[in-house]
């Protein structure tokens, strides 16, 4: 039955184009490796309205107790896609959703069709142009472009430009707010941004890189970054020894990974076809101690046990041969990883460790931290110093104050705040990393900070209660919350539980993709709901922290405070007020 479905795809899919789909540029090839693809088992759920991918995520899997692969929804709105691994759990969701009433609609669900490769897509696109209009020359952007595109620029234009940018990215965030809440308007007046902090360090200043193993434009292989993405048509790999913002210890990483994958019998990865080993390799350098931690990350889904120990003893030899021969750089930790498609609810790739030591250290504000090959850790080491000292000024602690340390990673940021306040709770979702946390936090002989291991949305809320609980009657009870989150922001359960805590009245936002957090400030400062109970928080300060020169990024604080009752009811008497007249 599974083959008349992938049958059924392909015959559908050919009434659309008429190339073979045996030819490796076909954009539907990938249907005929023999491989998994869970492209082939999709449905298309429609009438959803507006939904957050989480919940519709708790649906499919909590309640309705389906097995799916992956949600795909390009606009969040009225429809998704939805991925499983068989023929069998394909049938049984659209069997249950097809009329499911969920938010009040009647949801439709029906078979998909499988998805054009993109690379595939964009370079018959790009075919299809060149035979309508004159051949030519398409320049492909260099990895400076890619990377660093700034780099051509001084350093104090460069700040200029941030600043203008996050200028402009507050005031489209502040009409948002005001056009949803009116309340907003007069604690938007007092809304101040304080400029751009430069970089101590402006060159070499990365203490993390992810280079991709691939080919570059002549065909030889290159351990570097990729000059752009799948989707755009593009999978070649550049040389990074000229790039700026990279320390040389992670130059000789990628050069020397480089010269191991050109000598092995196994071959670079290649995403076109899924074939080839080699995939990436995932360098972080120690300022303080010129430590140097290397994940190598392999392609396992083609391989049997004794290939991957010959590939792992090939690693240990050559490293271990070559900590002798460059004296200046030595690879100090070495680890494998396993970067095949990841199963359901795997949240990163597995590691295992060769040989070397198991963390690298590092220093900030004359605290000394043990990090681990998965955790977090900000990717400048001396700008981080700053960007901690901006927080605390901003969050303003006192002897009596709670931190909330959501996202806390390691600890950094908790053991910053620990010798200016009367205790920090933190949360992170990686284990590992909540044990650095637990071993720095002894290491640097701080006692006063506790940290869990979970999801910060189920434990906001819990540790909002114990700060309640463990405040003594006739204590004053001060709690600030502190988040740092990924690059794609807070959950909005996570908002709905900050907003839902009274307790918390000031919350600092740190931002590496302020574009994107943009929309959870807008979560925080709407009017009470349903869906977000408690008084809006609204912006009072923000500074932006170059962590990124040479880069168009660059990281964001913002200062929310709650609002209290009375500033809220005396906006809404005035917007009344104003509404009569008119």
């Amino acid at each position: 039955m599974e083959k008349a479905i992938i049958d059924g795809v392909k015959k559908e899919g050919s009434l659309e184009r008429q190339a073979d789909l045996n030819d490796v540029n076909d954009e539907f090839a990938y249907l005929q490796r023999n491989e998994f693809t869970s492209e082939v088992f999709k449905i298309e759920v429609r009438n959803l309205g507006y939904f957050g991918i989480g919940e519709l995520k708790k649906l499919l899997r909590n309640k309705l107790k389906l097995d799916m692969s992956k949600i795909k929804s390009p606009t969040h709105k009225e429809f998704a896609f939805v991925c499983f691994r068989s023929q069998a759990d394909q049938q049984k969701a659209i069997k249950i959703l097809n009329g499911y009433k969920w938010k009040g609609k009647i949801l439709r669900a029906f078979v998909a069709k499988a998805s054009a490769d993109p690379l595939q897509k964009k370079r018959k696109e790009e075919n299809q142009n060149d035979k309508q209009t004159y051949p030519v020359n398409k320049k492909q952007r260099t990895s400076a472009e890619a990377t660093c595109p700034l780099a051509g620029m001084p350093y104090e234009e460069q700040l200029k430009q941030k600043s203008s940018n996050m200028e402009e990215l507050i005031k489209t965030f502040k009409g948002e707010l005001i056009k949803i809440n009116k309340s907003a308007s007069k604690p938007l007046e007092d809304f101040k941004f304080e400029g751009v902090e430069p970089s101590p360090q402006i060159t070499g200043y990365r203490n993390k890189n992810e280079f991709t193993v691939g080919k570059n434009s002549n065909g030889e292989i290159v351990v570097g970054f990729r000059l752009g993405s799948y989707a755009d048509g593009s999978v070649e790999v550049s040389e990074v020894d000229h790039l700026p913002h990279l320390p040389d210890a992670a130059k000789w990483a990628a050069r020397t990974f480089q010269q191991l994958v050109r000598h092995s019998k196994y071959e670079p990865f290649n995403p076109e076809t899924n074939s080839g080993h080699f995939r990436q390799l995932t360098v972080r350098t120690s300022s303080q101690t010129k430590e140097i931690m290397l994940m190598v990350g392999i392609y396992s889904s083609n391989l049997n046990e004794t290939d991957l120990e010959e590939i792992k003893n090939e690693l240990i030899n050559y490293y271990d041969t070559r900590s002798g021969q460059e004296s200046q750089f030595t690879c100090s930790s070495l680890y494998y990883q396993d970067v095949k498609h990841r199963e359901a609810g795997q949240m990163v790739s597995p590691i295992e460790h060769l040989f070397g030591a198991t963390h690298i250290t590092d220093n900030i504000d004359n605290l000394e931290f043990r990090i681990s090959p998965l955790a977090f850790f900000q990717i400048n080491t001396a700008a981080a110093d700053i960007l901690y000292q901006k927080v605390i000024a901003l969050a303003q602690p006192q002897l009596h104050s709670t931190v909330l340390d959501i996202y806390c990673g390691i600890g950094s940021i908790a053991l910053a705040f620990s010798k200016h306040c009367k205790r920090v709770l933190g949360v992170e979702i990686i284990s590992t990393a909540v044990n650095d946390a637990e071993y720095n936090a002894q290491k640097n002989r701080v006692q006063n900070c506790k940290f869990y291991a979970g999801n910060a949305d189920d434990y906001i809320q819990s540790m909002v209660k114990e700060v309640i609980y463990d405040t003594a009657p006739g204590e004053q009870l001060d709690l600030i919350a502190v988040v740092d989150p990924p690059r794609a922001g807070l959950h909005n359960r996570s908002i709905a539980a900050i907003r839902a805590a009274s307790a918390i009245k000031r919350l600092v936002y740190i931002s590496c993709n302020p574009e994107r957090a943009r929309l959870n400030w807008i979560e925080l400062g709407r009017p009470e709901s349903k869906q977000y109970k408690g008084n809006p928080f609204f912006p009072k300060t923000a500074i932006a922290v170059d962590m990124f020169p040479h880069t168009t990024h660059t990281e964001l604080i913002v200062l929310f405070e709650r609002q209290v009752e009375n500033v809220l009811e005396e906006n809404s008497t005035k917007t009344d007020g104003n509404a009569v007249e008119v």
